[in-house]
């Protein structure tokens, strides 16, 4: 059988990020690139989220782990800061397992990352606009606090970054 980009992704959609199980690294946009030479060698490039993310060891091995389950035992997974990771990297499919988890997902800007966005959140439970960020320090570094004045339900958003 002869490797594919496709088929790595498609095997790397089992690696779910260790904070938010509903997620898969490739939709979360941390999988930033798959290389596989002529002798069958893949390389997987990642980028974490944040420079300090205490889970990047443990999405890395996760990942090498994968790979050898599923008999690739040629591979090389290099973390790195080259490309920075941005929130307009999570797939609309990982938007909506964001969503479906309780956590409503960053929105999606152009070019500049304009603050104000930071303190606007859509709630995920009724789709409300009419939500006040309580905090921006959540659990960890990529969320912040959310309540819904509608439904009012406490919430986090992964934030926009």
């Amino acid at each position: 059988m002869s490797l594919t980009k496709e088929h790595i992704l498609t095997l790397l959609e089992e690696v779910k990020d260790p904070e938010i199980p509903v997620l898969s690294l490739v939709d979360l946009g941390v999988i930033t690139g798959v290389v596989i030479s002529e002798e069958e060698h893949v390389t997987v490039n990642m980028t974490p989220t944040f420079a300090g993310c205490p889970a990047m060891d443990y999405m890395k091995k996760d990942v090498e782990r994968t790979l050898e389950q599923h008999g690739i035992s040629k591979y090389t997974v290099i973390m790195s800061f080259d490309k920075p990771w941005d929130s307009n990297k999570i797939s609309d499919k990982g938007r909506q397992h964001l969503k479906e988890f309780g956590l409503a997902p960053p929105p999606k800007y152009n070019m500049v990352l304009d603050l104000d966005i930071l303190e606007y959140a859509s709630c995920p439970y009724c789709n409300s606009d009419n939500t006040t960020m309580r905090t921006p320090f959540g659990p960890t570094l990529c969320r912040s606090m959310h309540y819904c004045n509608d439904c009012r339900q406490m919430f986090e958003q992964f934030k926009p970054l």
